[in-house]
């Protein structure tokens, strides 16, 4: 019986295992001569670049700020009884429910950072 179940977790192990590749995986489609595209640096001249690295040393003037163009996800946190530290997974968490929940017992010493042993440390 013990053979047999040996037997079964080597075969079911060699399954699973992921497969090697001998040679790599993404093709390299900017200079694939078997389809007939072949990319330059002056394919790239007409991109806008969307974001500009500043260089304390240079001398240009004009700057290219980053812009964002989605809100941050708010969090989906909501006052469900919760009350203490123990029951939170972060500090995000036990600021919210100390910030927008009743009865939480969360800043013992009103200073008004919750949770200060475990998560907001």
């Amino acid at each position: 019986m013990i053979v047999v179940l040996l037997t079964l977790a080597i075969i079911g192990y060699k399954i699973l295992q992921p497969k090697n590749f001998t040679s790599n995986p993404i093709p390299n489609i900017a200079n694939d001569t078997s389809t007939g595209v072949a990319f330059t640096s002056d394919d790239l001249d007409d991109i806008t670049p969307t974001y500009v690295d500043s260089d304390p040393n240079s001398t240009s003037t004009s700057a290219v700020s980053p812009v964002l163009t989605s809100q941050p996800a708010a969090p989906s946190f909501s006052c469900d009884g919760r009350k203490h530290c123990s029951q939170m997974t972060s500090c995000a968490e036990a600021t919210y429910f100390t910030n927008n929940c009743l009865d939480t017992k969360m800043d013992g010493n009103n200073d008004g950072i919750p949770c200060e042993k475990q998560w907001c440390n």
